[in-house]
C-alpha cells in the first residue's frame, strides 16, 4: 500500500486538468458528509495491447451507486468509460490503477445534500501489488475484525460509497495493529461478509463458497469472474451464509477484488489454511490468463486502450 505515483492529468468534469490543478474546496459536502461513490479498476499491459478490465461493467456500477444514493451524474456509463480511456492514452500508460469517484461538491453544509453540485472525477496512476509483493505468491494472514460490517439497512453493501469505508479503514487499521495483513468483517448476524476491501471465498473439499450479496457484501465484479471462471473450470460454487468456523476449517482460501486480484490467505486467526492449495493456484492463474487477454473465452471483459 505504498503512495501514490503522480501522473500528469486528471479528468475532471468533462476537461482534463494537470494533476496537482485537481483540487477540491475545504467545505466540499463530500468531504464532511461521505457523500461520494466510486470504483477502483485495473488497466493490465495484455497481449495485444493496454486493457482495462471489466471498465464498462464497473462505470455501470458507479451509476447505479449514484442512483442509489439519489446523486444526479451529468455522465453515463459510455461517456465515463470513454473518458477513462482517454486520461489513459493521454497519460501514456501501459498499466495503471484508475479511480472515478462522483461526489456532492461545494455548496451546501448540512447533512442533505441536494443543494450541493456534483463532480466527477477520473484518475489514473501506476500501481503495483494492493497486500505487497509476496502476497499474490505466498499468501496473507488475517484476523476476524471486532468491528462489524455495516448494516444492508444502514450503508448497503450494494453502493460503492466512501461512507463505507471508514468502516473499513478502522477494521483494516486494527487488522494491522494485531500483526495482520488484513481484516475479515461479519455482519451483525455474524456471518461472514468480506474483507476491508475484498470478497472472500473458502474452498472444502473441492466445493468452492462465498457470501451472498444478501449478507451485505459488495456486488464484486472480479468475485462475478471468479464464480464464473470457477464454474466454467467445472467447479460448483456456491453462493451461501458462512460464519468464521467455516473459515477456520476451510481447505483453502482467498480473496478477490480489483486491488487484490486474487490474494490467497494461509492462516485465521493464528490458525494454519496452509500454503495457497491446487484450486486458489488454478483460479488464480486462470483469472490472469483473463486480464492479460490471455483467455479468448474472456475476451469481452477487455476494454481495449
Amino acid at each position: 500500500m505504498a503512495g501514490i505515483q503522480e501522473s500528469e492529468f486528471i479528468w475532471k468534469n468533462g476537461s482534463f486538468v494537470k494533476w496537482a490543478d485537481a483540487t477540491t474546496h475545504v467545505l466540499t459536502h463530500a468531504l464532511h458528509y461521505g457523500t461520494s461513490v466510486f470504483e477502483g479498476i485495473r488497466c493490465y499491459e495484455a497481449e495485444g495491447g493496454s486493457a482495462a478490465f471489466r471498465l464498462r461493467d464497473h462505470m455501470e456500477r458507479l451509476v447505479r451507486s449514484a442512483r442509489m444514493v439519489m446523486m444526479p451524474l451529468p455522465y453515463d456509463a459510455s461517456e465515463l468509460t470513454e473518458a477513462a480511456l482517454e486520461t489513459i492514452r493521454r497519460n501514456g500508460l501501459a498499466s495503471c490503477y484508475i479511480r472515478p469517484i462522483a461526489y456532492r461538491g461545494y455548496g451546501a453544509v448540512g447533512v442533505n445534500p441536494s443543494a450541493a453540485p456534483t463532480d466527477v472525477a477520473i484518475a489514473v496512476w501506476p500501481w503495483d501489488a494492493y497486500l505487497g509483493a509476496t502476497a499474490l505468491e505466498q499468501g496473507i494472514e488475517v484476523g476476524i475484525s471486532s468491528w462489524r460490517q455495516r448494516s444492508a439497512n444502514a450503508v448497503p453493501g450494494a453502493v460503492k460509497s466512501s461512507a463505507s469505508y471508514l468502516n473499513s479503514g478502522l477494521a483494516n487499521m486494527e487488522a494491522v495493529a494485531h500483526g495482520y495483513g488484513e481484516a475479515v468483517l461479519l455482519n451483525e448476524a455474524g456471518h461472514v461478509a468480506e474483507g476491508s476491501g475484498e470478497n472472500i471465498f473458502a474452498v472444502r473439499d473441492g466445493v468452492v463458497s462465498t457470501p451472498p450479496l444478501s449478507d451485505g457484501v459488495l456486488e464484486g465484479l472480479t468475485r462475478n469472474s471468479l464464480i464464473r471462471i470457477a464454474r466454467d473450470l467445472g467447479y460448483t460454487v456456491r453462493e451461501c451464509s458462512l460464519v468464521r468456523t467455516d473459515l477456520y476449517v476451510a481447505d483453502e482460501l482467498f480473496f478477490t477484488g480489483t486491488a487484490a486480484e486474487l490474494t490467497p490467505i494461509r492462516a485465521v486467526d493464528g490458525r494454519e489454511v496452509g500454503k495457497p492449495g491446487p484450486v486458489t493456484r488454478e483460479l488464480q492463474g486462470k483469472l490472469f490468463d483473463a486480464v492479460y487477454g490471455r483467455a479468448p473465452e474472456y475476451a469481452e471483459w477487455l476494454d481495449r486502450v
